[in-house]
């Protein structure tokens, strides 16, 4: 149910069109009828000519700037700021040296063929696969494509039930002032090379196989095939990203000599391994609507229960496809792109986009999908720490708020660059990869190692004042102003609220860390001290909970960013039993931004769905989901950012949201259901993970627990937050489990070997 989107007529345009994807390589499929246009891309590919780009010393201007905040010369404190850490790019004139994210160009091909009925296009999340089908002079023509796990590259099988396929087949690129294309054609392969002026180089080869009929070069990049009962197509694409020939690249992948059939079943079960893990149905109809009529419908207020449930599985199809084989985290579009000059670069974005892609990854249990990430963070440990030295004279690691596939620590958006959190905010899930699956030994090696090393820059940055608390200065408030800051699109302050849940958020998770591993008392009493010092939380005039160190007149109070409740989500901090005045003020907070206009792109959007939805206001938080699919998607679901840029964010925000709906397991206690909306009234879900080492499957009905079942990696007492509703509970064998009740939280001990039923009477 709900696992498959599709139309019947072809995209008007790339937004529309269809996503498939290994992570290396990726195609957007458009199903045009008289021409099919397939559009590329390769992870690494960019313009390619900043990959040694260096910071300065700037770490002299370091007292200079907080001297003006000292004083609460927030204006100029802003604008020094900015001069000693703006960088390049944003408002200061000159262009950012970060290096755009690029197509690689369009695959295309014309077939020889009348006029089209039967139309269809659809992706199936399940089997990973794109189907374009029609009849026509008398034929069932059928185009499937993949994105191919195992071989690493893009098939496309057109096929017309034995019936010959004649047509042409080319590849081209756009024309790109900055970029010389050129072609080599084969017997039966198109190969373009393209090389960016003083950049990257990268070619893209189309391998035709044929069954039957003949294939004839013509002109200089196409190929004709005349009369083929079965054409398959082979595409890759390669780059010298790692100072190799991009002709190697895809060398190193030769063309399988397996059946079409046997290629497309071990694709579905390869994608199986990940996307098959969870499973989540709603016990409501599915409309049998195609599905851009679904989300007008929906947009138009009907009763769709499901649809939500379509874009959950479409956001984790998502996040499988632009991360399978990947090498590289999922940029601000996945790994889908088709502009020469792409908005922000589709770069990484470090303030909530990068992380909110990944928001759904471990407890979507697709904690494996993380590890292109992890790699991409441990890579900036060296960029990071030279940043940390030359920018502010500081050990340990500071990370960039926005930069591209080489992760160089570079400030380059000048006007929102100066800010010290995302080095914290980016260390939350190194932390989770170990807090949802206790693997000690990644804690050890890797996860611990990243934690530390990010605490030794903040214990370095911090700043002591005269009532001795430790101070974030300069600060700032992603992406955020106040009145006094001046002009600049961010103000510099001092201790914003997110700063100093980021930081509790860090040194938190390196003290259980180290307790865990049990090392390094000396710095277990370095960062309590600093956690004993952190500037409190804050409640304002209105019951809100403030941004900053101040009341301060907001100048957007509609602002896009709501990073002061970082703390009740994705964060800890704030929690409804051990602050509950934060936690009501914090919904106050994000009431008043909203109110105010608020919530005006489409991941802003999922991050209040995903607020509401920790809130326990499971109605509300669907109402936000609503209005992403409604107001923020293109007709193939992709999450909109105004003005109709397609980011990946939001999708992946809306899934993390549905997941925050069903399952919530902070401090490692199970919450089963405490969001669920009341159209939500039946239903079940299989494979969602928890903190704690713990996997859940849930079945309810009239909207409570019916039943659930949990297994755990390790042997450990499990804690389930109840309403007083009552249990028993089971192991594998049907062995009665003993419990303990502590208030309103049922205890019980688990072997990592069993599973255990629990049953709500």
């Amino acid at each position: 149910m709900n696992q498959r989107l599709w139309y019947t007529s072809p995209a008007t345009e790339w937004k529309n069109a269809l996503p498939i994807g290994t992570g290396r390589i990726a195609g957007m499929v458009l199903g045009g009828i008289e021409e099919e246009r397939i559009a590329l891309n390769h992870e690494w590919l960019c313009v390619g000519q900043n990959k040694e780009r260096q910071n300065e010393d700037r770490s002299a201007y370091l007292p200079k700037v907080r001297k003006l905040l000292e004083q609460e010369d927030y204006e100029q404190a802003t604008i020094l700021a900015n001069e000693a850490w703006g960088g390049n790019g944003g408002i200061s004139g000159r262009p950012s040296k970060e290096d755009p994210y690029q197509p690689a160009g369009d695959f295309r091909f014309a077939l020889d063929q009348g006029e089209a009925g039967n139309y269809r296009r659809d992706l199936d999340l399940e089997r990973a696969r794109v189907k374009i089908s029609y009849e026509a002079d008398g034929r069932y023509i059928t185009r499937v494509s993949v994105g191919h796990l195992i071989e690493d590259c893009i098939i496309t099988r057109i096929y017309a039930r034995e019936e010959p396929v004649s047509g042409t087949f080319w590849l081209e690129r756009a024309e790109d002032e900055r970029c010389d294309i050129s072609y080599e054609l084969g017997d039966n392969t198109i190969l373009m090379h393209g090389v960016f002026h003083q950049g990257m180089k990268f070619c893209v080869t189309a391998d035709l196989k044929i069954r039957g009929g003949k294939i004839i070069p013509i002109e200089g990049n196409r190929l004709r095939v005349e009369d083929a009962l079965e054409i398959l197509i082979f595409i890759n694409i390669g780059t010298d990203a790692k100072n190799e020939l991009p002709i190697m690249e895809c060398r190193r992948r030769p063309l399988p000599s397996k059946s079409w059939e046997q290629l497309y079943r071990e694709n579905i079960a390869e994608h199986a391994k990940q996307y098959g893990k969870l499973h989540l149905d709603i016990f409501e109809e599915e409309p049998n609507l195609p599905t851009n009529e679904r989300i007008k419908k929906y947009r138009e207020g009907s009763g769709d229960a499901t649809l939500p449930i379509l874009y959950f599985n479409y956001g984790r199809y998502l996040l499988c496809a632009s991360s399978a084989n990947g090498e590289l985290p999922a940029n601000l579009q996945g790994k889908w792109n088709e502009d020469l000059h792409p908005a922000w670069d589709c770069d990484y974005h470090n303030d909530i986009n990068l992380q909110m892609n990944y928001w759904p990854a471990e407890n979507g249990h697709m904690e494996d999908y993380t590890e292109a990430l992890l790699r991409y963070l441990e890579k900036m440990i060296p960029y990071g720490r030279d940043a940390a030295k030359k920018l502010f004279g500081c050990r340990g690691v500071w990370l960039p708020l926005s930069t591209d596939i080489w992760g160089c620590a570079t400030p380059e958006t000048y006007g929102w660059s100066v800010w010290a959190g995302v080095t914290a905010w980016l260390a939350q899930h190194v932390w989770w990869h170990y807090e949802y699956g206790q693997d000690m030994e990644f804690l050890e090696e890797r996860g611990y190692p990243f934690l530390k090393e990010a605490a030794v820059f903040y214990e370095d940055f911090l700043v002591k004042d005269s009532d001795g608390i430790y101070q974030v200065m300069p600060s700032q408030s992603p992406e955020n102003r106040y009145v006094g800051g001046g002009e600049l699109p961010v103000t510099i302050g001092v201790s914003s609220a997110i700063d100093i849940e980021l930081i509790m958020d860090l040194l938190s998770h390196c003290i259980r860390a180290a307790g865990i591993l049990n090392i390094d008392a000396d710095k277990i009493a370095v960062w309590t001290e600093i956690l004993e010092n952190l500037p409190p939380l804050q409640i304002g005039s209105k019951g809100q909970l403030l941004e900053w160190n101040k009341e301060f007149e907001e100048v957007e109070p509609d602002h896009r960013h709501v990073s002061h409740l970082f703390g009740v989500f994705p964060g800890e901090q704030i929690d409804p039993d051990r602050t509950p005045e934060l936690y009501a003020a914090s919904k106050v907070s994000l009431e008043r931004r909203l109110s105010a206009g608020g919530g005006y792109t489409g991941w802003s959007r999922a991050w209040a769905a995903c607020l509401y939805a920790r809130f326990g206001e499971g109605d509300t938080a669907l109402e936000h989901i609503r209005a992403l699919i409604g107001d923020f998607a293109t007709e193939s679901l992709l999450d909109l950012h105004p003005p109709r840029i397609f980011q990946i964010d939001g999708n992946l925000g809306g899934t993390a949201a549905i997941l925050e709906m069903l399952l919530q397991s902070y401090f490692e206690e199970l919450h089963f259901l405490p969001a669920l909306p009341k159209c939500w009234k039946n239903g079940r879900v299989s494979g969602i993970r928890a903190r704690g080492g713990f996997t859940v499957d849930m079945e309810w009905q009239d909207g409570r627990l019916l039943k659930a079942r949990i297994v755990s990696v390790k042997n450990r007492n499990c804690v389930i937050r109840t309403n007083h509703e009552k249990y028993s509970i089971q192991d594998s064998w049907g062995n009665p489990v003993k419990f303990t009740m502590e208030g309103s939280k049922l205890i019980f001990p688990m072997w990592n070997d069993r599973m255990y039923f629990i049953t709500v009477e």
